[in-house]
């Protein structure tokens, strides 16, 4: 089968090799699915530079997320059955950018029904982010403020969408006009344009002064340094990730005189701490997806060959909403 190697750390574009290799194995407790479709995320670049907090061992194949066909089991202990179009995460070293890839039996979900392989594929850690993000560990209610940073991109698409579902006016700070259009046409109720506009005065602007209730941060930087400035009384900083490359430090001394927490995420954690309430979630996002409530904002549908370029992009801050790869 075809499959992207990286056999040394560095630059997407310079460590990826697409190989003819042997179809993996599955072991206990894995699937061997057909790739139909593979989602671009920020760790693949990271996993090929070799500064994710996960570094498989070398050779290895890039890819953690997918939607494949089920096409044989290590067991059949999952319920799951050959010929099972599912969602979720792959094992690595044998990622999802390459014809075939392996699974955990008990980590897969069923594709949500109404969406195409290329919008179920990266339907998993959007949303699985964004839901935990938002409600389990900021408890966002009906009413309050949202505020999303990088609000055109993969997870800032999704919690546009939730935070709406869930009843909340959002914010989106994006980087340029063409963002914005984007970021409004998912249901922004204000968006603006940081290359333009002061985040902080806008969002007190909007808010009356108040501030926003939550703010949804996978940037870090300056974005975090901009929140903590606009974050209202009680309100919740939820830290998903660090694409700009920059991990704040934050003033204990002012989250105290301002009375705001900061909440980290790592959503991975769920599936070794609690995997039930990754179940549980699943149900309600294809709940939502099945109300038209949320669907993955697909921007471009590119082939395996292009995967190096694809991730480029990603890395580089260039793309909108998900990149897929469609073998």
């Amino acid at each position: 089968m075809r499959a992207w190697q990286v056999s040394e750390h560095g630059e997407p574009r310079d460590v990826l090799r697409l190989a003819r290799v042997a179809e993996p194995v599955p072991g206990p407790g894995q699937v061997l699915v057909r790739v139909l479709a593979a989602a671009a995320n920020f760790p693949d670049v990271l996993m090929c530079r070799g500064t994710y907090q996960v570094r498989p061992p070398l050779p290895f194949c890039p890819g953690i997320e997918l939607c494949g066909e089920i096409t044989a089991a290590g067991d059949r202990g999952s319920g799951s059955a050959p010929g099972d179009r599912v969602i979720g995460s792959s094992v690595l070293p044998h990622g999802g950018f390459a014809d075939y890839a392996l699974m955990d039996a008990q980590a897969i979900m069923a594709a949500p029904e109404v969406l195409d392989d290329a919008e179920a594929a990266p339907f998993h850690v959007t949303y699985q982010t964004g839901w935990f993000g938002l409600h389990r560990r900021a408890r966002l209610a009906a009413g309050e403020t949202l505020l999303v940073h990088a609000a055109a991109g993969g997870v800032g698409s999704g919690a546009i969408q939730l935070g709406k579902a869930a009843g909340a006016t959002v914010i989106g700070v994006v980087g340029s006009q063409a963002k914005a259009e984007v970021a409004a046409s998912l249901g922004a109720d204000v968006v603006i344009d940081r290359t333009r506009e002061n985040v902080i005065e806008r969002v007190k602007s909007v808010t009356g002064g108040r501030g926003a209730d939550v703010v949804y941060d996978p940037v870090g930087g300056e974005a975090f340094a901009q929140s903590i400035k606009c974050i209202a009384f009680e309100g919740r900083i939820v830290v998903v990730g660090f694409t700009s490359g920059q991990i704040p430090s934050a003033a204990l001394n002012h989250a105290l005189v301002k009375n705001y927490s900061i909440l980290g995420l790592h959503w991975g954690l769920y599936q070794t701490k609690d995997p039930a309430a990754i179940r549980d979630c699943h149900t309600e996002l294809t709940r939502l997806a099945a109300a038209g409530l949320i669907k993955p904002l697909i921007s471009e549908r590119l082939t395996l060959a292009e995967v190096p370029a694809g991730l480029e992009r990603l890395a580089d801050g260039h793309s909108t909403g998900r990149i897929v790869f469609v073998p």
